[in-house]
């Protein structure tokens, strides 16, 4: 598959979104290393449980400096699955539930690595609720019949990857103040749900 093909294939199944900017960055280096996996013959569903694999990986050494190269690792398996997917045209359903088990058990694990660098776990909790409630949204409105939410908000799951990656760096140095993030985290993820809750009832009205 050509890179135009694959831009084309992400594109539709994204509800046609612009590739430009960052995203046509990202994209261009997970056309490139999908398709070296591919020739490799890798499963896209292995890459994706990959993600899950580095996620605990986290959680057991957060306190350790690599940990936010796990982090990084966890995240780009998951940003690459799909593209194998496409290129490979072994895009399933089966693969798109996987997809979602991992992303959210992924995350859990990571707030479970910032409770073990000293973040107050009641605001874990919080944002973890939120934010896989946000997500239970987003599939359940597709099931509805709603085929693309259009909207994205302030905290979607690579900003909420952001947060976790400044906090594990910032308790790499003892920063005092670590808790202050957490608390713009949940900031944003409140008006992030605020903002995705107002968007759907509108489509599904």
């Amino acid at each position: 598959m050509q890179k135009g093909e694959f831009y084309n294939s992400w594109s539709a199944l994204h509800g046609n979104a612009k590739i430009a900017g960052i995203v046509k960055a990202w994209l261009s280096i997970s056309y490139v290393v999908s398709k070296a996996f591919c020739r490799l013959k890798i499963s896209p569903n292995l890459i994706t449980s990959l993600g899950l694999v580095f996620a605990i990986l986290l959680y057991l050494n957060a306190e350790l400096f690599w940990a936010p190269i796990l982090l990084v690792l966890s995240l780009f398996s998951d940003g690459i699955d799909g593209s194998m997917a496409i290129i490979s045209a072994k895009s399933s359903k089966w693969g798109a539930i996987l997809d979602s088990i991992v992303d959210r058990a992924s995350e859990i694990f990571w707030m479970l690595a910032l409770y073990q660098i000293g973040i107050d776990l009641k605001f874990l909790l919080i944002i973890i609720v939120i934010a896989s409630t946000q997500e239970y949204i987003r599939a359940r409105s597709g099931g509805l019949g709603l085929s693309e939410i259009g909207i994205v908000t302030i905290a979607e799951r690579p900003v909420r990857a952001s947060f976790v990656f400044i906090l594990l760096i910032l308790a790499l140095f003892d920063f005092e103040f670590s808790n202050l993030f957490v608390y713009l985290w949940l900031v944003f993820q409140i008006a992030s749900f605020a903002m995705l809750i107002k968007h759907v009832r509108a489509r599904l009205s």
